[in-house]
């Protein structure tokens, strides 16, 4: 065979590869991008407000459709919302006094920056998550029994499983009062802040600096993020920042934990473990992180497993960080997308997934049109 038609045939082969791959998978699988869409931009992290943008409708998104997403979004209480496509600001909108410049709780969407840099941990050898959290902060930072508490890892930490009671008056002390044993670690997925929170503590007793300060040096400065943790006493740090550090963040997650080409967590085993299925209990949890597309999934303050995706509307390989009060990021490899939420309740108390989630996706779908 030729050299011309030997190309010619394998180009060929190659547009049938990704049509079919197109054309396979559940119908809200984002349909895969060809190579030459994946490179990312990055703004600088030299302090500057510097980013750069691009048209949505460059983009071939409904222009009459995401102006009713704006007016829908100031309907719910929204403050900042932003969507990035290969890292560029396609949209940035706020609303009312808030500006690029006000800051903002993210409440448990912070679980997820907790367990990237619990991964940063491991690696740089203060932590190995597969070891027991006593082995960290010592025993008795429980009121269990001591061979019940002994079964707990900082891995039953990341993943939900550490069998404590969720059903406990406060869900945010770290008094070992608060943290009563109710199952053997592994053995029952609950959302609980509680043990979460003790993660800071197990850094802060390996790394031997403040929780802040360790966040800072590995993740903040190096990505141009700003915002600080904040403690409440007995209680979790709960970080604050501008809109623009979440999008930071959620811009190295969709690059498997590099920034550009700089490695802020190298662990690819790691990064992979956080954004998959972490247990056999919760299909839709990773490590504090959120996953869609999967078979079932639990929810908060619930022990039942339901069937479909957590997010029926969105792309099935989405993965999230999901806050209190509806504070969301949303990372969506296969469609280079980052959207960021922050604001008041959109309705109703939640203290993560809520139905803003897939009323938001709905209409995104319009905007986006996946």
């Amino acid at each position: 065979m030729g050299k011309r038609n030997h190309t010619t045939l394998c180009c060929l082969l190659s547009v049938i590869i990704f049509f079919l791959v197109a054309c396979s998978g559940n119908k809200n699988a984002s349909t895969p991008l060809p190579p030459s869409s994946y490179s990312l931009y990055f703004p600088p992290i030299d302090g500057s407000n510097t980013w750069a943008t691009i048209q949505p409708d460059s983009l071939g998104w409904d222009m009459p459709a995401l102006n009713n997403l704006y007016d829908y979004l100031q309907s719910k209480d929204t403050k900042a919302f932003i969507i990035l496509k290969n890292g560029k600001i396609a949209v940035e909108k706020y609303f009312g006094t808030f500006t690029s410049d006000s800051t903002w709780y993210w409440a448990s969407a912070g679980k997820t920056l907790t367990a990237f840099l619990v991964g940063i941990a491991q690696e740089e050898g203060l932590i190995d998550i597969n070891k027991t959290t006593s082995s960290y902060i010592g025993s008795g930072w429980s009121s269990e029994p001591a061979d019940k508490e002994n079964l707990i890892t900082v891995k039953n930490q990341l993943t939900m499983t550490t069998g404590l009671d969720d059903g406990v008056a406060d869900n945010y002390c770290t008094l070992p009062s608060c943290l009563k044993y109710i199952a053997d670690a592994g053995t029952r997925w609950a959302y609980h802040t509680d043990p979460y929170t003790l993660l800071d503590s197990v850094i802060e007793r390996t790394s031997g600096i403040d929780f802040n300060q360790y966040f800072q040096q590995k993740i903040r400065d190096r990505i141009g993020m700003k915002g600080l943790w904040f403690k409440i006493p007995h209680e979790n740090n709960i970080y604050y920042s501008n809109a623009r550090s979440m999008a930071r963040f959620g811009l190295l997650m969709l690059n498997k934990g590099k920034w550009d080409t700089a490695p802020i967590l190298s662990d690819t085993n790691y990064f992979n473990q956080q954004i998959n299925t972490s247990q056999n209990l919760n299909e839709s949890y990773g490590y504090l992180t959120w996953l869609n597309g999967k078979n079932s999934y639990m929810v908060p303050g619930s022990q039942l497993v339901l069937p479909g995706y957590l997010i029926s509307n969105g792309p099935a390989d989405m993965y999230a960080a999901l806050g209190k009060n509806d504070q969301k990021i949303y990372v969506i490899p296969s469609m280079q997308l980052v959207v960021i939420r922050m604001g008041e309740t959109a309705g109703g108390y939640n203290p993560a997934p809520s139905g803003f989630d897939n009323e938001l996706w709905g209409k995104l779908k319009t905007v986006i049109g996946f």
